[in-house]
């Protein structure tokens, strides 16, 4: 097939040649490119595409994206694939939950749709992909657009200029292939998804469009950033309950002003929104906002200068039949266990999950630590991979810096202490503050085993210490936990972004020891009788609240899921552990809500 068309040039070029990624891996699509898109009402591209894997690569090397319709009869050359009819998948949707031999699949597939488009003089067409996993080349009518990289954030391509009236052909190349100098890298310990599993949208736009709107509280007022294409001299903000309604001159698209206000704070409590509009030329964008601060003091975390302690538990976006695929029913599932656990807290464990978990956090209040999956061993050293690791993190800003919920940006998980490592992590750290100096940056870091005490070189540059120990799981001597407690005196808070071990609640599993509830019942006792009398630690976020996927778990009561979760692969069997902690996290909640001592009580 096509190895002697015009569109494969030659057959060297179609069968030979190792560079055919070369001219589609421009990266492109980023955090430059993105679309404010909150309160925008665009057409939903959901539904059922024309698919077809592509393990060695060859449509990119044959040019299958250039492919004419045409009948069958009509060809003279037979195809290898047909883009424009045979099997289909839904989308959003993982391929490994559509059929088994899909199911450790890992690289190219295609996606193919019809997009009928009715012009409009002056209107702009711009393409919103939720997340495809992991590298996104978009093609329209034949014409390379762009690609994007990174898993989990969203990206947006414009369409205008290559649209014509009438029927044009919309096609992506989706590939999910682990590689040494990606963000995760090679070895993950979580499943590797692939496909476009989040919502693709598009949307018709005026000439002038709203491209950031960027709302927060400042000391005592709140602080609008504004970013917009096109010609426009000025943009009009407009937060009705507050009594806001001002003008915002735009120098070069720009556009920064401080606004004198009162706004409800919002906290777990209360978790009071605001609706905030702007407007600009043709364009208007909404939002819901809440206002709050949150900082730290010394080892003190506080949420409105009041100290806090976060009750948390870590989440994976997995599930036994949908697989990445997220839904608003899963998400509210996901939180109402995680607030009857006793949480005021989550960690969204180690990619950013979909957007409507920040703003569904914001009307629940629960607080939320977001992170970039710059996980284990990235290629630190590597400008490649440092540049993907931080256009993920300014998408991942970008998207939710309007989230009062999210209060802690975290850039890596488990990182070596190395000299690379310390450069590129500091490097994100401050990249965080410059995208958003209003909420804390933190990483998930390592115990020093052989003086047992907490020492990162990463730790004078993030706000919060995260700290995944396992003792009484992949550390067998409980005792060391409590001598790191002693011999550690941080002078910023600590979180425990990770402790637990292993249950397995099927009929499999164990009756005592490793894997048995029983023990993961255990360790949870012990870690919360350990972890309380340490008064730098501000909270934590076990891993993790359900059981989740992952192909490096294989042992007899593994199976290909970790099962370290509080409550099963089901999302609704509880183990004994869940109990547990939920006790604690109610013993520490009613503490918390006592009214202050009066003075005469305190003498």
């Amino acid at each position: 097939m096509l190895e002697r068309s015009e569109l494969a040039d030659n057959a060297l070029q179609a069968l030979h040649d190792e560079d055919y990624d070369r001219p589609f891996n421009t990266q492109n699509l980023n955090a430059d490119t993105l679309i404010f898109t909150r309160g925008r009402q665009g057409q939903s591209l959901d539904g059922d595409w024309n698919f077809c894997v592509d393990l060695l690569d060859t449509g990119l090397r044959q040019k299958w994206f250039a492919m004419t319709p045409e009948a069958p009869e009509d060809r003279i050359e037979p195809w290898d694939y047909d883009p424009y009819m045979g099997e289909t998948v839904p989308v959003p949707s993982c391929w490994q939950m559509q059929k088994e031999k899909w199911y450790f699949f890992e690289g190219s597939a295609w996606y193919t749709r019809p997009l009928t488009h009715d012009p409009a003089p002056g209107r702009r067409q711009v393409l919103r992909i939720g997340a495809a996993q992991y590298d996104c080349k978009v093609f329209l009518n034949g014409a390379f657009l762009g690609n994007h990289y990174g898993g989990s954030t969203p990206f947006c391509v414009e369409l205008t200029e290559a649209l014509k009236p009438g029927q044009n052909w919309l096609m992506f190349c989706v590939n999910n292939t682990r590689t040494l100098d990606r963000v995760p890298m090679r070895n993950t310990d979580w499943f590797n998804y692939g496909g476009v599993y989040r919502e693709v949208t598009l949307y018709d736009l005026p000439s002038v469009v709203i491209r950031d709107l960027f709302v927060r509280l400042e000391g005592n007022a709140i602080r609008v950033s504004v970013a917009v294409d096109g010609a426009c001299a000025s943009a009009r903000l407009s937060i009705p309950e507050l009594g806001i309604d001002a003008e915002l001159p735009l120098i070069a698209g720009k556009g920064d002003v401080t606004l004198a206000a009162s706004p409800e704070l919002w906290s777990p409590d209360n978790p009071k929104l605001y609706d905030v509009s702007l407007t600009a030329g043709e364009d208007q964008v909404q939002d819901r906002v809440g206002f709050r601060s949150i900082s730290r003091e010394g080892t003190e975390i506080l949420l409105n200068g009041k100290p806090l302690f976060l009750r948390g538990i870590s989440v994976h976006e997995d599930d036994a039949t949908q697989g990445k695929v997220t839904s608003e029913t899963d998400i509210r599932r996901r939180f109402a266990h995680a607030k009857e656990l006793g949480c005021n807290f989550l960690r969204l464990a180690h990619y950013p999950h979909h957007e409507r978990a920040a703003e569904i956090a914001d009307e629940m209040g629960l607080m939320l630590w977001e992170e970039v999956p710059v996980y284990w061993a990235i290629d630190f050293s590597n400008p490649a991979t440092r540049r993907d690791a931080e256009n993920q993190l300014r998408e991942l800003i970008r998207r939710d810096r309007n989230r009062a919920s999210v209060i802690i940006w975290s850039v890596g998980n488990e990182n070596p202490d190395t000299d690379a490592r310390l450069d590129f992590m500091r490097g994100l750290a401050d990249l965080a503050k410059i995208e958003d100096p209003t909420r804390l940056t933190s990483a998930a870091c390592l115990v020093n085993h052989a003086k047992l005490k907490i020492e990162d070189r990463l730790a004078e540059h993030i706000d919060v210490i995260g700290l995944n120990e396992y003792y009484g799981w992949y550390e067998e001597n409980f005792d060391e936990l409590g001598e790191i407690g002693r011999n550690s005196a941080p002078d910023r808070p600590v979180v425990i972004s990770e402790t637990g071990a292993d249950g397995d609640s099927t009929e499999h599993g164990p009756e005592r020891g490793l894997f048995s509830l029983a023990y993961q019942d255990e360790v949870y006792a012990k870690q919360i009788a350990t972890l309380r009398a340490l008064d730098y630690v501000k909270g934590m976020s076990p891993w993790i609240l359900y059981d989740f996927r992952v192909e490096r778990r294989q042992g007899i009561f593994q199976r290909g899921w970790n099962r370290k979760g509080l409550i099963a692969g089901d999302k609704a069997t509880k183990k004994p552990a869940f109990h547990r902690l939920a006790a604690y996290y109610a013993e520490r909640a009613a503490v918390e809500h006592q009214p202050p001592l009066a003075p005469e009580e305190t003498a």
